[in-house]
């Protein structure tokens, strides 16, 4: 079975953390996805992540699709923390960008 690191990258509120759970739901590796508003989300469990509302700390998830298995690593996307998301850049086999359409390509978009 062939194995890949991908990485989930954007600036804070653009969806990381939905498009890391609902990646995890679809694949079977969650049974229910989180929501970072409702404080349930699988890969922000951290206390102060729950009551901020943001990433603060890398976290990885497997799942399994096709004949890959992925291991996903969720980044925090707060400039704040732009230190722990290069962090994980030197591990990763490929990087997802994601911008969120209605606000466009922040000014920490274009840092990342």
């Amino acid at each position: 079975m062939n194995h890949q690191v991908i990485g989930i990258l954007a600036h804070v509120d653009a969806g990381k953390t939905t498009l890391s759970e609902s990646l995890l739901y679809l694949t079977g590796a969650i049974r229910k996805k989180g929501r970072v508003d409702h404080q349930d989300a699988f890969l922000d469990y951290d206390p102060q992540e729950r009551d901020r509302g943001i990433t603060i700390f890398s976290k990885q998830a497997r799942f399994s699709w096709k004949n890959t298995r992925f291991t996903l690593i969720d980044t925090p996307g707060h400039v704040d923390f732009s230190s722990e998301m290069e962090r994980s850049l030197s591990v990763l086999d490929a990087a997802i960008l994601v911008i969120n359409g209605c606000d466009g390509v922040q000014s920490h978009t274009e840092t990342i």
